[in-house]
Parts: structure tokens; sequence; C-alpha cells
């Protein structure tokens, strides 16, 4: 009886938990697909803004502009290292591996020779390097799962400040890439100094790009922009490299974001999918225990209507 009876409060608290873990799948589901909208409505602003600085780049200019200065690798002394994370827990993996990827990163850039300032984003990261005895220069617990461009101007203004200075030699960020729901790799990107784009980086001529042709057709090269410019080409990459920098930012932020939900929905599916497993389990165990139990007694006043008439 005492058997039956555990049993049965066993099966109440599980069903409790799968219905707890189902709702929250489905509100992670519901979230996703809103996280997953602003990743694909940022791609085509960042894949202008890349192109119209591919079309403007060349030596000559990146020489005037402080976030095109490209370090030497052993010249690189100070970097700064944004690790994005989330704030709440119930995502499986998703945290680990972040926390795990900006690890490995602080120790191979310490490894070169590097000073590594730590700015942090969400608390599980916060927590975990505050308990690791890591200091931080940033921490931000505000921007949660929806980030907006303005937390990413807050992120790297100051960090533009400090490269243009030349107190900083690189930005790096640390984040999850939102390849799709089941793939969310942790990345690690550098935001600064700006990369010179593909094919313009041996003596900035656009000859420089892949040549794909054969004999029977002629050689062809990937066409190159041509821009009326007003005003000059320096006063443009002026106000689009900030621009760049930041939205290069908010990528990283919204795609951890949608990542997030990803990671949290399918925990959650697991979870479910294991409650039932465990549901199926206890109640055939009860079923058999009940069964035992109902046999005995049945068994018992078999017994005692026997001993009477005897």
């Amino acid at each position: 009886m005492a058997q039956t009876r555990g049993l049965r409060q066993r099966i109440k608290s599980v069903h409790s938990i799968r219905q707890i873990t189902k709702t929250m799948e489905m509100v992670a589901t519901s979230r996703l697909k809103r996280a997953q909208d602003r990743v694909v409505a940022a791609r085509p602003y960042a894949a202008a803004l890349a192109e119209v600085i591919a079309g403007l780049y060349s030596p000559e200019l990146a020489e005037r502009f402080a976030l095109l200065r490209q370090r030497a690798p052993g010249a690189i002394k100070r970097v700064a290292l944004i690790v994005i994370t989330s704030n709440r827990r119930l995502c499986g993996a998703f945290n680990a591996n972040l926390i795990r990827e900006g690890r490995r990163r602080v120790q191979e850039l310490e490894a070169g020779g590097a000073a590594v300032e730590l700015h942090l984003v969400g608390k599980k990261g916060i927590g975990y390097f505050r308990f690791a005895g890591r200091a931080a220069a940033v921490q931000r617990t505000d921007i949660g799962d929806k980030p907006t461009t303005g937390h990413s101007v807050e992120l790297v203004s100051a960090l533009m400040l400090a490269f243009e200075a030349g107190t900083l030699d690189a930005v790096e960020v640390v984040f999850a890439k939102f390849n799709s729901a089941m793939s969310t790799p942790a990345t690690v990107l550098r935001i600064l100094p700006v990369e010179p784009p593909a094919g313009r980086r041996a003596g900035g001529q656009a000859g420089a790009e892949p040549v794909t042709g054969s004999p029977a057709h002629p050689a062809t090269r990937p066409p190159v922009p041509f821009y009326i410019l007003k005003p000059s080409a320096e006063a443009i990459l002026e106000r689009l490299l900030p621009l760049y920098v930041q939205n290069q930012m908010f990528r990283a932020l919204v795609e951890t974001a949608a990542a997030e939900h990803g990671a949290r929905r399918t925990a959650m599916k697991n979870a479910t999918d294991n409650a039932g497993d465990i549901l199926d389990i206890l109640r055939r165990t009860y079923n058999r225990a009940r069964q035992a139990q109902i046999t005995q007694e049945i068994a018992e006043i078999v017994g005692g209507a026997e001993a009477q008439s005897g």
C-alpha cells in the first residue's frame, strides 16, 4: 500500500513538471520565431554596409582612419574581449559553451603576450568570471534577450575611442552564431580593427579578386560597383565605419538572443520527452504493484473464507 502511494505521488510530481517544461517549450518556440525574424532583418543592412565599404576601401584611405589600421600580429598588446551570455538558465549547455570559448580565447591571447580586458554581458558570464577571480571592466545585465541598437552603441562607443587613441589594439566578441535553431556554435569575431574586404588586401586593386574562366570561356572578374561620391570617400567612410562596428555588435547580440531561445526550446523539448518516458515507466510499475496488491488481497479473502468453512 505504501509503495503504490509513493508511486502515485511521483507520477503526479513528474506530470506537473512535464506540464511546466511543455509550456516553457511553447513559450521558447514563440520567442524564437520573433528573434529569428530580427536576425534575418538585420542581415541585409549589414551586407549593404560591407558592400559599400568594400567599394570605397583602398590602402591609402585605410591609413587615414584609425578603425582600419591593422596591427602586426606581434604588436597586439591589449585586447578588449566582449563575452555575451544569457541572464537565465534552463537552456542546456548554451552558456557553458560560450564561457568555454571565452576562456579559451583569453588563454590564447594571454599566451601570445596580450593583456585581456573583459567586457561581460549576461548574468551567467558575470557569475562565472567572478567565481574564477577575473576582474571585468564592464558588466551588463540589462540587455537580456531583446537587444537594441542603443545597447550596441553603448557597448562599443568607448571601445572605439580607446582603439583610436591607441590604448586598445583589438576588440573581439564571443557570441553564439545563429545558423539554425539546432546549430548555434560559440564564435569569436574581431570587430576592431575593421578587416579590409577580401580582394582589396593586396595592393588595393579590384584586380586582386579571384579570376574565373577556361580556354573555352574568357576569364571574368567579379563586378566592382561604381559610385558617384558626394561628399568624398573620406567623409563617407568617417560616418560608415562606426556604423559598421556598431552593426557588427548588434548582430552578435541579436544572434545570441535567438540562439538562446533555440537552445531553451531544445532543452525543454528534451526534458518534456524524458518526463514522458519516466511517466510511462512509473505507470507500468504502479500497475504491476497494484495488480500484485489486488492478487494478494484476493488470496487473503479466499484463504479466510476457506478457514471459516473448515
